[in-house]
């Protein structure tokens, strides 16, 4: 297994234990058969995979989320929809290809689906920004969104971005109106919504394409208004408190939905979604074929009003009552 984590050493150990045998299993007998030996160490790796991953911390979340070989966007462009066309530009300024934009089939229904991108290999990664879009990738998803919403058409959009550029450039284009305009414009919309957090969650970044009628995460993935590092440094002054930041913030599929703040978790096979990706296709495929069945029921209005007071409810707050003196 390539990318190791330091959580998964004691997999790897075993893994390798067991392909040494397998290939030379002469050199390993000890008095048992060496088929034996081999379902002994199959049987301890499958119980050890068990345990750490039925056991992972919110930081080990983290880590398996940004995972390199994770499925991105354009994997599940191929995997869960089909007949995808893509859709360039956003018509002033240029193409962001942090961001994928087009039409595509969910099942028989047509859709569109918008999606941050990041790159494999740095070549890539340089090209789609390490899935950090620039204001034109959010004026692209809106332009896009438009045409969704003048056909008729469904909106699937899958999040995957540590967060909006935070560049000169895309302060000079104005990075924080492109976004603020998306959340208005994404309420008003009169066709079903539905987002999926697929890896990384990160700030203003993530919610530019994430207000819809049902938000949904993987099971390894998070959405946080700030990255754990981040967090880190300005609460401890210290990046060492990264997992302490992790667990304060609540920001794993678990603690968002016990908090309301997602609407349901898509399961994924025991390691993360990069171990069986065909699974973990299937699994959200029949989470969104099922969902937008459920809001295609629902009337135009009924479904803003729901969108609207659904994330007007997001947050909590206590007001102090001023203390009355006697007269």
């Amino acid at each position: 297994m390539k990318h190791q984590l330091d959580f998964e050493k004691p997999i790897m150990e075993l893994q390798r234990k067991l392909e040494e045998l397998e290939q030379h299993p002469e050199t390993h007998s000890l008095g048992i058969s060496f088929e034996e030996e081999i379902e002994q160490i199959r049987a301890k790796l499958s119980e050890t995979r068990r345990q750490i991953y039925s056991n992972l911390t919110p930081w080990q979340r983290v880590q398996l989320a940004r995972h390199p070989r994770r499925p991105y966007t354009l994997d599940y462009l191929k995997s869960v929809f089909s007949d995808f066309q893509e859709i360039h530009g956003d018509r002033l300024f240029a193409d962001d290809q942090a961001v994928v934009a087009g039409f595509a089939r969910l099942g028989d229904t047509k859709v569109v689906v918008i999606g941050t991108q990041k790159g494999r290999e740095t070549k890539e990664n340089i090209r789609r920004n390490f899935g950090s879009a620039h204001p034109e990738g959010y004026r692209k998803a809106l332009r896009v969104m438009r045409l969704a919403d003048k056909f008729g058409l469904p909106i699937v959009t899958l999040i995957d971005t540590a967060g909006a550029y935070p560049g000169i450039g895309a302060e000079e284009r104005h990075i924080a109106e492109a976004i603020a305009v998306n959340l208005r414009e994404m309420m008003l919309l009169q066709v079903p919504i539905i987002a999926v957090v697929i890896g990384e969650g990160g700030s203003g970044g993530a919610l530019g394409i994430g207000v819809a009628d049902r938000v949904l995460i993987l099971e390894n993935a998070y959405y946080s208004v700030i990255s754990p590092e981040g967090c880190a440094a300005i609460l401890w002054k210290d990046r060492a408190a990264t997992a302490k930041a992790a667990a304060a913030l609540r920001i794993t599929a678990k603690d968002l939905l016990e908090l309301g703040l997602v609407d349901g978790i898509v399961a994924e096979p025991l390691g993360g979604a990069h171990t069986d990706p065909a699974t973990t296709s299937e699994t959200l495929k029949h989470h969104l074929t099922k969902i937008l069945a459920e809001l295609q029921k629902l009337s135009v209005d009924d479904r803003r009003r729901q969108r609207y007071a659904k994330f007007r409810s997001y947050g909590k707050f206590l007001e102090k009552k001023e203390a009355t003196t006697a007269a």
